[in-house]
């Protein structure tokens, strides 16, 4: 099985930061250029590609960690996005909102090979989900809500998630630190969690997954200065539901993922 990881790429936008790299600290008007220049590179179009390494905790029994190169490809126009495997195409928007329809990877799933209490379960497939997606920006606060489902049925599940971010910059250094809360429903946890009764051995009881919330800190640091493109190392902590981790396939109960990402357009 190709071993899978279970990330958010959040560079959609990562060519359109961009600030005054000369100068240490800004007055409130440098801030105000600094935001103008930004608002600037957001308008860039074009295909951008891209690569990094993508370290993550897993909560799996013997399924610990796993290191992860990450090449992507994509394109930003005016509403469409792609960047990878997951897209974005704006709908609506208005100065400060923007709903848009998204379809994005559902990075999870597992089979025998991958830690011995899987063995004599049946393979669980990682999926595709799609959905509706609102974001809000004011000043320097990110609010991004996302309603999804799986469309190739292969839970059956339904994400919601929301997530609430402070961009803070010092010259040419962006810091964001975020919170996000992630609901998954029963089909969604059974299905990754779960175990049938036809599964079940003396070591690994029977369990049925009810919904849970999970909730996420997370922290990035990004920067356009390195080899005319755009840089950026995320950090995300995630605390699972008791839901999640009274699974008997489940030994922690939390998370810790590290992603470094570098993307530039050609």
């Amino acid at each position: 099985m190709i071993k899978i990881l279970t990330l958010t790429l959040c560079i959609f936008y990562s060519g359109s930061i961009i600030a005054n790299a000369n100068k240490p600290e800004q007055s409130s008007e440098s801030h105000s250029a600094a935001t103008q220049q930004a608002s600037n590179k957001e308008k860039q179009r074009g295909f951008l590609y891209g690569m990094g390494i993508a370290f993550n905790q897993e909560i799996y029994q013997g399924y610990n960690k796993r290191i992860i190169p990450i090449p992507f490809i994509g394109y930003q126009g005016e509403k469409l996005k792609v960047l990878g495997p997951f897209i974005s195409y704006d709908i609506a928007s208005s100065d400060n909102a923007t709903i848009a329809v998204i379809v994005a990877p559902t990075f999870k799933g597992f089979d025998e090979s991958d830690s011995d209490v899987f063995i004599g379960m049946k393979k669980r497939s990682s999926s595709v989900a799609a959905g509706i997606g609102l974001r809000y920006n004011w000043h320097n606060w990110k609010a991004n809500i996302a309603n999804t489902h799986d469309i190739l049925s292969k839970s059956n599940g339904h994400i919601i998630t929301a997530s609430l971010a402070r961009t803070f910059n010092k010259g040419p250094i962006f810091i964001e630190p975020s919170l996000t809360l992630t609901y998954q429903d029963s089909n969604y946890v059974d299905y990754y969690y779960g175990v049938k009764q036809h599964e079940q051995l003396a070591s690994r009881v029977a369990y049925t997954g009810q919904s849970a919330l999970n909730t996420s800190l997370g922290l990035s640091i990004s920067t356009p200065i390195f080899f005319n493109g755009f840089t950026r190392l995320s950090t995300q902590y995630t605390r699972y539901d008791s839901s999640i981790t009274n699974s008997p396939l489940v030994d922690e109960e939390a998370s810790l993922s590290v992603t470094l990402l570098f993307s530039r357009f050609f």
